[in-house]
């Protein structure tokens, strides 16, 4: 029978027993057949439990002679015929010890040896050993050096990922094969038009994984190339291309649209370490998507016993860190709740204050739970582990501690001892933008005449530091600002630049936004000098115009 019309035929039946009835018509047919057949089987009986009717398989007349033949006949196989088989009798499940596997990957290894194998048969051989071996297989180094002669332009996109998923586990120093790399993501970058969901997955991956960071053009390009992707992911694809971006520190707006459209409609299908993966994905490149919050808030509340410890911080902590609270609040909040009352010691203590932290910044106080958090055993279990009490969690627990101080006055529980207290906030996200505050500084300076009428960057003594403080006396004079006697007002101007706000967007981060609130409650009057508003002021006279409307608005001229 002609090949062509063989396969055609072979592809249209759907089970094993149709394909077995098929072959048992035919007088004679190539290897290349033959492992064609037991391909269509392995397709048609596997499924993700594995062989559906082991039995009726692998007990079968047909099915067995086939496999006698592949055994005692390997050496007359051709190259395709005899990796066809492999990888298909692996598929089925057949015992790797065998030995009729180890015929075939005797021989397939000798090919290797002599150099007989093309582009195609080294990544088949490859795939084949990587199931079976996993990457301790030392065949799959030979293979990687074989490739390293071969034509990279020549290669198929499927020839192509096969490559770089072998280099995964192939490449444990720095710089081999980089050569073979550099030639692969330069042709990569040409095919990536073609490349399906699962490749696009898999090569993103592979660059993470080799620490491919120069390779800025095929990584832009792949990224911009899984937004149309997105709905036909799977869920460990979908993970894969997140980590990409949040490993390469890529953002595309186009992205992030199509999450938005996709994870509302998805959410409640959508496996936890997706719905995870996604909203730290959101929150360390600071994208306030409320489409995407409100939809993991309802998922949440829907089911939060499926997820983790781990992966209910991290899906809490970004409405915190980027100061949003979802329609569904009240319930969301009250979930969690409910969560850490049942299943408190699972947390792992860095994780819980995180988590509690997280909370407080945007005015969901955590009371219930703060005395074990305050307690010396929960705070001896922290200093236990890596990384301890470093600066990042005593600043954490002091705003925790703070909180409660000025937000919650019937809070009666144990205090946070001043050894685990620290003096001046960490604040990473809310750094001063030096460029705004000297331009403020300019116009402060034109309005009041003189410098020694405010100050910039001053430690107060409640753990925050004011961007710039101005005093002022009981008549509303402005006081030089290094007097402490008869101060009656004292104004804190927070000079909010672009990385105080999530990105795009006029929200307040989440620490910018509890520091305004406590300094509020400290006696300060403050006053918010955001970038949007001063970023079109030309000149002194102008930002000086601002400010006096904003720092004094209802005084027409300042006697200083």
């Amino acid at each position: 029978m002609d090949e062509q019309l063989f396969f055609k035929k072979l592809n249209s039946l759907c089970t094993s027993k149709e394909i077995f009835d098929f072959l048992s018509s035919l007088e004679v047919m190539s290897d290349t057949m033959a492992s064609g057949a037991l391909q269509r089987i392995s397709e048609v009986e596997v499924d993700d439990n594995g062989l559906k009717d082991p039995e009726g398989v692998l007990e079968n007349e047909v099915f067995r002679a086939l496999c006698f033949q592949f055994e005692f006949e390997s050496s007359k196989l051709s190259n395709t015929g005899l990796l066809n088989a492999l990888q298909a009798l692996i598929k089925l499940r057949i015992d790797p010890q065998s030995t009729l596997m180890a015929s075939l990957l005797s021989e397939g290894e000798e090919r290797l040896g002599k150099g007989q194998l093309t582009v195609k048969n080294l990544c088949a051989l490859g795939e084949s050993l990587l199931e079976l071996e996993g990457p301790s297989c030392v065949v799959l180094e030979q293979i990687v050096n074989h490739m390293q002669e071969k034509d990279v332009e020549k290669w198929s996109p499927r020839e192509m990922v096969m490559v770089y998923k072998i280099l995964e586990v192939t490449v444990k120093e720095g710089e081999k094969y980089q050569d073979l790399l550099n030639r692969m993501n330069i042709v990569t970058l040409t095919i990536v038009s073609q490349l399906s969901p699962k490749f696009t997955s898999i090569i993103l991956n592979s660059l993470v994984v080799l620490h491919q960071t120069q390779a800025v053009p095929l990584v832009t390009a792949l990224c911009k190339h899984s937004v149309k992707h997105i709905p036909h992911f799977t869920g460990d694809e979908l993970v894969n291309v997140l980590e990409a971006f949040l490993y390469f520190g890529h953002r595309e707006q186009i992205f992030t649209e199509a999450l938005e459209t996709h994870v509302p409609k998805a959410i409640f299908a959508m496996h936890p370490q997706i719905v995870s993966k996604v909203m730290q994905y959101c929150c360390q490149k600071m994208i306030l998507s409320k489409p995407i919050f409100d939809a993991v808030a309802e998922g949440f509340i829907s089911d939060a016993d499926r997820f983790t410890t781990d992966q209910i911080a991290e899906c809490i902590i970004p409405f915190g860190t980027l100061n949003y609270l979802p329609p569904s609040a009240s319930s969301l909040f009250r979930k969690l709740e409910t969560v850490l009352h049942t299943r408190f010691s699972h947390f792992q203590p860095h994780t819980l204050v995180n988590l509690l932290h997280s909370c407080v910044l945007i005015q969901r106080y955590p009371v219930n739970f703060l005395p074990k958090i305050f307690s010396p055993y929960f705070l001896q279990q922290i200093q236990a582990q890596p990384p301890g009490l470093d600066r990042i969690v005593t600043s954490q627990l002091t705003q925790l501690f703070l909180t409660v101080t000025l937000e919650c006055p019937f809070y009666e529980g144990p205090k946070l001892l001043p050894k685990y207290q620290v003096k001046a906030s960490l604040t990473p996200h809310s750094s001063l933008d030096v460029h705004l505050l000297k331009r403020v500084k300019t116009g402060l300076l034109y309005l009041l005449k003189k410098r020694i009428y405010f100050a910039s960057e001053v430690s107060t003594p409640y753990f925050y530091t004011v961007d710039i403080e101005i005093k002022l006396d009981e008549e509303g004079f402005v006081l030089p600002a290094a007097q402490c006697e008869e101060v009656h007002r004292r104004i804190a101007l927070c000079v909010d630049g672009q990385n105080r706000f999530c990105v795009n967007s006029h929200n307040l981060l989440g620490e910018e936004a509890i520091k305004q609130r406590h300094l509020q409650l400290l006696g300060y009057e403050v006053v918010q000098i955001p970038f949007f508003e001063i970023e079109s002021l030309q000149n002194c006279r102008k930002m000086a115009d601002y400010l006096h409307k904003k720092i004094f608005p209802h005084t027409y001229g300042l006697s200083c």
